[in-house]
């Protein structure tokens, strides 16, 4: 800690360094000094194999919302005493870190209609400030994260070489994710689609990935270590799976698995309002299709990994990918 804290003019003894967050994916901490707070993040170079990449993403963010969107809020890294926004450390990792935003707060879980819309109406605004940017200029930090064609054909893959009691016993799950395969078609058919156009997308549209302030308004989104350029269908469709009902994948009884329509229409009604006038006529069509683009999206990586003996999420109880699989099937 004392040669990371150095790294950006800090001195160990002036600061209080501690866990922070619910993140599966990066390790947070907080850092406190007198007047001041920060967040710390490692990044998790197993997942994001080029952390370089997260950088220069936000580096391109941070300098195009500067020079035409100044009023936006952006958090944007600190940077090191030699002028870098993420700080490597042989041996050990790639970190970086940002000025807690003051009076702001996270949510885990959507509870009302107003914090979904709240929510849909920044990553809206996200991605129409940042229409000015050719999105062939953002690097891939996840590759093919939501290409529904790619996991439709793993899950293909393993059928065909997965565990075969696994898939014995998984029959009419499977069965009944093979019947909605033309889900994956109609992707193939919106990346031929002109009317279709990559955006700067954030890809992890998940409630606690947004800034409320004291309110309850949105103030900003975080976490854009999934910048990338793709199709807004991925961010509208993640805030579907994640917002729409009220438990989560990991529910067992499959009875508490709703739709809330209200939750339905606040997202939309959000989302529009700042993306109405960057989106095309076909694209307005497919807010409902997101939905189930990503719902289905999600249903398939969670029974490939279960068919492949949970090599990719891990599991913490025996059947756990198949039970996230099948909440999504009864969504």
């Amino acid at each position: 800690m004392e040669k990371i804290l150095s790294a950006y003019g800090f001195q160990e003894s002036d600061c209080k360094v501690n866990a922070f967050g619910s993140g599966l994916i990066n390790s947070t901490w907080t850092i406190e000094k007198v007047g001041e707070k920060y967040i710390l993040q490692k990044i998790n170079d197993a997942i994001f194999k080029k952390p370089e990449d997260i950088a220069w993403n936000i580096d391109l963010l941070d300098s195009y919302l500067g020079e035409h969107h100044k009023d936006y809020l952006f958090t944007s890294p600190v940077k090191t005493t030699d002028g870098k926004s993420m700080l490597h450390i042989e041996g050990d990792g790639y970190y970086r870190i940002f000025a807690f935003v003051p009076n702001s707060h996270s949510i885990d879980v959507v509870e009302t209609p107003d914090q979904a819309y709240e929510a849909a109406r920044q990553f809206g605004k996200f991605t129409r400030l940042l229409s000015g940017i050719n999105a062939d200029d953002l690097r891939i930090t996840l590759p093919s994260f939501h290409d529904l064609s790619l996991r439709y054909n793993q899950f293909q893959e393993a059928l065909q070489k997965g565990d075969t009691q696994c898939i014995a016993e998984s029959a009419d799950l499977i069965k009944e994710l093979q019947s909605h395969s033309d889900i994956s078609e109609e992707y193939e058919k919106i990346k031929q689609n002109p009317d279709f156009k990559l955006r700067v997308t954030h890809h992890d549209t998940k409630i606690s990935n947004v800034l409320f302030n004291s309110i309850d308004k949105a103030i900003c989104v975080i976490d854009l270590d999934t910048i990338m350029s793709g199709y807004f269908i991925s961010d509208v469709g993640d805030m579907m799976r994640t917002y729409l009902s009220p438990v989560s994948e990991e529910e067992m009884d499959f009875d508490k698995i709703q739709i809330r329509d209200d939750f339905f229409k606040a997202i939309v009604k959000g989302y529009r309002e700042e993306m109405e006038s960057e989106l095309t006529e076909t694209e307005m069509k497919y807010f409902f299709y997101s939905g189930t683009f990503m719902i289905y999206m999600q249903a398939l990586r969670f029974l490939t990994d279960h068919l492949n003996n949970d090599v990719y999420y891990g599991a913490r109880y025996e059947g756990h990918n198949f039970i996230r699989a099948k909440t999504r099937q009864h969504y």
